[in-house]
């Protein structure tokens, strides 16, 4: 078993007992986000990429179709894409489609060497782009237009530490400058490259320092009532150890939230996902789930409409199906910020009445 370098960063965190338990019944709300890249190869044809993400498309509403939330709500999907891959005709494809309730669009970046000026521009021009297709939303205190990110190659503000894929020190600062809502990327072990923060199964506020990279490394985790601000909301998937799945029958797998043709959802790994018990201080009544795929690679395509994502929903309803435990709720990742920014506030409402509290839903002018 090859042990990543970095592992006595997060190994502690993975290892700590989660906080204290789950109120019952507690809400689970689960969101699925996809580093979802239609261009697989370079210079792929606009016409392909718009045709992977049409088959995209009609698999997932069939998929989604036999299933449902507690208020009876289909699967709603995340779709990070990368600004570096922009097609207006595979982003009006998915318009229809989140348009149709199945999910929302946000950004992804994949870059190297890049300054804070040139990356600051390349944001600004991708977000209008995304607005204009009436894919983004706007905050309803200040009226911007909002996104949530994931970084590429998990670098997150130039984390890696040999500084490939990011160069952007600032970029904490920079997401902040141009309407970054929250941070999906983490966790990002058991990658390499000193990506992954110390910080694991948080929801926090981190500030950046311009002057060092990876500023997000730890913060200020969200408090109920608290009004916590910061430059950077991140909310992390579950990183643990399965010590029911076991590398060569020793060692036990490291548990990042990874859906895919290589990590199969389980019941044991759902169940691990809940008992992280990854939320906000003061609320163990709500516990937020978000694990990662990134959909359109075919091995995983294949995987995932060969039954792959049904089986992931079906074992999630499966584990939340007790009434007296636990609430299913499907959200997209705006849907989950709004919660965490509502208990932020200190409002204490149904929880399905803060999906839209803060962060409007898309729309607009296509």
């Amino acid at each position: 078993m090859r042990i990543p370098k970095d592992a006595l960063v997060w190994l502690p965190g993975c290892i700590a007992r989660p906080r204290a338990p789950l109120a019952r019944p507690a809400n689970v709300l689960f969101a699925f986000a996809d580093h979802f890249e239609p261009e697989q190869l370079p210079d792929d044809p606009p016409e392909l990429q718009a045709g992977r993400v049409r088959e995209w498309i009609a698999r997932y509403e069939a998929a989604a179709a036999g299933h449902a939330d507690f208020r009876g709500r289909p699967p709603r999907h995340t779709y990070f894409f990368p600004e570096e891959q922009y097609r207006p005709e595979a982003l009006e494809e998915l318009a229809g489609h989140c348009a149709r309730g199945f999910g929302e669009v946000e950004v992804h970046i994949h870059h190297d060497g890049d300054t804070g000026d040139v990356f600051r521009a390349r944001m600004t021009r991708f977000v209008g782009r995304l607005a204009g297709h009436g894919l983004l939303s706007r905050d309803r205190v200040d009226g911007r237009t909002r996104y949530a990110f994931i970084h590429g190659n998990w670098a997150l503000d130039n984390s890696r530490a040999d500084g490939r894929w990011c160069g952007v020190d600032d970029e904490i600062a920079i997401l902040a400058e141009t309407g970054c809502y929250a941070d999906f990327t983490m966790p990002s072990a058991p990658a390499e490259g000193g990506t992954q923060t110390s910080t694991v199964n948080s929801i926090y506020f981190a500030d950046d320092d311009p002057l060092r990279p990876k500023s997000h490394d730890k913060g200020r985790p969200v408090v109920f009532g608290e009004k916590g601000s910061g430059d950077l909301l991140l909310i992390q998937g579950p990183l643990a150890l399965n010590w029911r799945s076991r590398l060569r029958g020793v060692f036990p797998r490291i548990e990042a939230g990874d859906v895919s043709s290589t990590s199969p959802a389980t019941r044991d790994r759902v169940r691990l996902w809940i008992d992280r018990r990854i939320g906000v201080r003061g609320r163990a009544d709500t516990v937020f789930v978000k694990v990662h795929t990134h959909g359109l690679k075919p091995r995983n395509f294949d995987f995932l409409f060969g039954g792959g994502i049904e089986t992931a929903f079906g074992l999630v309803e499966k584990e939340c199906g007790d009434a007296e435990r636990f609430r299913l709720y499907y959200v997209s990742a705006r849907e989950m910020a709004n919660v965490v920014y509502a208990f932020n506030d200190g409002v204490d409402r149904p929880i399905e009445e803060l999906f839209d509290y803060r962060l409007a839903p898309p729309g607009g002018s296509r």
